[in-house]
């Protein structure tokens, strides 16, 4: 792909029925997720009497067992195809939420939340690495390979929305209910994959598992990218992290957190394709990046400028500029990864994205965790998360 904008007219190309499912797809696997996944530290705590460490390791463990095997599955995708392993992540979700649903020791709970995370490390990186080689293929045909991503974006997280809703609702039963419905969705989403997800998707070819991964590790510019992305992620952490302490420290309580998060979904959901739309007119890709970091380091900065002087207006603000910022980053940053990538090793290098950015992550969140229990001026943390987004500015690969 050439650095030259895509012209507005060029972008209003029909979407494949592949590419219609695939999003879909997303929507359906974070409608069924999020059903279940933010009560499950409550239900942890108060329903099987754990203690508030092991809550923290038991979501550590999923996290690890998810975003870190990414690259397990994206290799499996591109050695068996994306079907099988598509498959065979819903099957382990499926039987992962009916066994969560039941568990009532520490051991059953963790096995359940290993399985849950390690069916995301399956399913995840498959789709989205034929997303991406599908973005580029309807690029070819004249659309906008970053507007197909933005897509998928918007798709997940209009599910990251509803799936909570859902959840709330069925709590009012019992957790085990939330479970059982989170199953059932992806049972849905099995047989509607089992009988739409074609056998074989022309021109994705299957390689052996022992190779490409040498060259990963010496691809500097993907490696680059990795970090790039790390330092955004570890910015949109920030939501769960530093945010919920600030609104605490400049309300009292944490219950306009809430609010918050709905704003940043909002905001995703209604404004992330004009904005792509905007970007692909106006910006290469490597603009658009550094764009989205510049105004991500912005909404750090106001936080730090206004902290303890306008009650929620800077967390509101950076909330707004963060989420614009991640809609500048998060569609280009997958829509880069196909130029960076070995021809047939795209599930490896989209599964490693993730890998090494979520290591990233793991690493700067017990940084600024730190920072944020130690006895520094409340700006301190907020001017050196704006340092590390300007920083990666300079990591961004050049075309």
């Amino acid at each position: 792909m050439t650095s030259t904008p895509v012209e507005p007219q060029r972008t209003t190309v029909g979407l494949s029925p592949l590419l219609r499912l695939l999003i879909l797809t997303q929507l359906a696997f974070n409608v069924g997720f999020f059903a279940v996944l933010p009560f499950l530290a409550a239900h942890l705590g108060q329903a099987v009497g754990m203690a508030g460490w092991l809550v923290g390791f038991v979501l550590g463990l999923r996290t690890f067992s998810q975003q870190g095997l990414f690259v397990v599955g994206g290799a499996l995708a591109d050695r068996y195809g994306i079907r099988p392993v598509v498959l065979a992540g819903c099957a382990l979700r499926i039987a992962g939420f009916a066994w969560l649903g039941y568990a009532e020791r520490t051991g059953a709970v963790i096995g359940a939340v290993l399985l849950i995370g390690f069916a995301a490390a399956l399913f995840s990186p498959a789709v989205e690495s034929e997303v991406a080689r599908q973005a580029v293929v309807h690029e070819a045909a004249g659309g906008q390979r970053t507007r197909v991503l933005a897509l998928f974006t918007v798709a997940g997280q209009a599910g990251a929305f509803v799936g909570p809703l859902l959840g709330a609702l069925l709590l009012s039963v019992d957790f085990r209910t939330v479970c059982l419905a989170g199953a059932g969705i992806f049972v849905l989403v099995l047989a509607g994959h089992a009988w739409l997800l074609p056998q074989h998707i022309p021109g994705r070819q299957r390689v052996r598992l022992s190779g490409g991964w040498g060259a990963l590790v010496r691809n500097r510019r993907f490696l680059a990218l990795c970090c790039v992305y790390g330092a955004y992620l570890l910015a949109y952490n920030q939501l769960y992290l530093a945010l919920p302490e600030e609104v605490e420290r400049a309300t009292g309580s944490q219950s306009a957190t809430a609010w918050l998060f709905a704003l940043s979904s909002l905001l995703v959901v209604t404004a992330q394709l004009p904005v792509t739309r905007w970007a692909g007119a106006r910006l290469s890709l490597r603009r658009s990046m550094v764009a989205g970091l510049l105004v991500i380091s912005a909404g750090f900065a106001v936080v730090a400028v206004g902290s303890g002087t306008a009650g929620l207006v800077p967390s509101a603000v950076f909330v707004v500029l963060l989420t614009f910022g991640q809609m500048l980053v998060a569609p280009v940053a997958r829509a880069w990864v196909p130029d960076l990538a070995e021809p047939d090793r795209l599930g490896l290098y989209t599964g490693a994205l993730s890998s090494v950015s979520g290591l990233i992550v793991l690493i700067g969140s017990s940084v600024t965790g730190a920072l944020l229990d130690a006895a520094l001026p409340a700006a301190v943390p907020w001017l050196l998360l704006a340092a590390v987004s300007v920083g990666a500015v300079g990591l961004v690969p050049r075309r």
